[in-house]
């Protein structure tokens, strides 16, 4: 293993990064969870921050190498475990456990035709008429609308009552719904919005408890993991399943479009279809702190909605509402729209 300390190899890694953006396709750029320091250890040491203007790469989504671009015509694969210095944003080549149910199309994998969505329901009401889908993590979503609510499978059940209680629910569902979500970040210690489950447990409930539904014509997708591109849960989980995911579920905490699209390039590497179950704004360079900035935040929103609108291989977006994302991030303020639940709402009528 190379010891930075040792000499001045730094400076040439970043120099390779600003000429090549060769150090993100080696990994190196690493991304912590959204636990804060107690996690930390989790996360191997990174070189750059996603605030680096040195990863920014603009990206012209009007002329995509079509090799880039995932082609829902042929069946979605099982594919290999990817690594992470071979992560790029060509679609893996087809292996083998080809699905036995029917494919998606583009079409039915995005809600309503309408990318954008929430994670939480409480400013459903100020934005109903303007996002195709939402879900509040349970496997229940209910809410008056044309809105997709789209079910989960939070946790293994030993997180806490509420995590029983959800698995008690999913158990119950007995027709099948459009779409469903796997769990809750479980490559982290449960507590904190976490599933914390063993990869074991994972494929368990997933083989007895979701790809039941993948059979029926619900579209699954993948658990969702705590990590972001440092993930090796997702990984494993991934060799062991004999039931594949139709779409990629991720989470993205990050301040800056050029952290966001890395985190993009990793997923892609899986080979499907990718949702953004949940994105926001977070310094993750050094633990785990929201932005706090408005105009950072509203920066930040007016750059990562085009980006994803555009994304041909991006299929659904929704913005976090979720715990631990400070006092300006959040949708509402109140009974009302934060500001920076207006921009979003702002950003978002541009395309429904």
């Amino acid at each position: 293993m190379v010891q930075f300390k040792s000499f001045s190899l730094f400076p040439l890694l970043v120099l390779i990064a600003e000429s090549d953006n060769v150090l993100a396709g080696l990994g190196v750029v690493m991304h912590c969870g959204r636990h804060g320091l107690s996690q930390r250890s989790h996360c191997r040491p990174r070189l750059l921050s996603s605030t680096t203007p040195a990863v920014t790469t603009a990206v012209n989504f009007t002329s995509v190498d079509p090799s880039s671009v995932i082609d829902l015509s042929r069946p979605i694969p099982k594919v290999p475990t990817p690594h992470p210095a071979t992560a790029t944003s060509a679609v893996v080549a087809t292996t083998s456990s080809l699905y036995s149910f029917p494919k998606p199309t583009a079409q039915s994998l995005t809600p309503n035709s309408i990318k954008a969505g929430i994670a939480g329901g409480d400013a459903y009401p100020f934005l109903k008429d303007h996002i195709g889908w939402w879900y509040d993590w349970s496997p229940n979503p209910s809410k008056a609308g044309t809105p997709v609510g789209v079910p989960m499978l939070w946790g293994g059940g030993t997180a806490d009552a509420q995590d029983a209680a959800r698995l008690r629910q999913f158990q119950q569902i007995s027709q099948a719904p459009p779409f469903v979500l796997g769990f809750e970040e479980p490559d982290c210690a449960s507590g904190d919005g976490s599933a914390g489950m063993s990869v074991e447990d994972g494929v368990s409930k997933w083989e007895s408890l979701i790809a039941p539904l993948g059979k029926k014509g619900t579209l699954l997708g993948s658990p969702s993991m705590c990590k972001q591109a440092d993930e090796t849960w997702l990984s494993q989980f991934n060799s062991k399943i004999s039931t594949p995911w139709h779409f990629t579920a991720i989470h993205i905490n990050k301040n800056s479009l050029a952290g966001v699209k890395l985190d993009i390039e990793h997923y892609l590497s899986y080979g499907r279809p990718i949702w953004v179950t949940e994105f926001a704004c977070v310094d993750d360079f050094q633990g785990f702190r929201p932005c706090t900035d408005q105009a950072e935040i509203d920066g930040f929103i007016n750059d990562v909605v085009p980006y994803l609108q555009a994304h041909p291989n991006v299929y659904a977006y929704g913005y976090s509402n979720g715990l631990g994302l400070g006092d300006v991030w959040p949708l509402m303020s109140g009974n009302s729209l934060s500001e920076s639940g207006k921009t979003y709402l702002a950003a978002i009528s541009k395309y429904h």
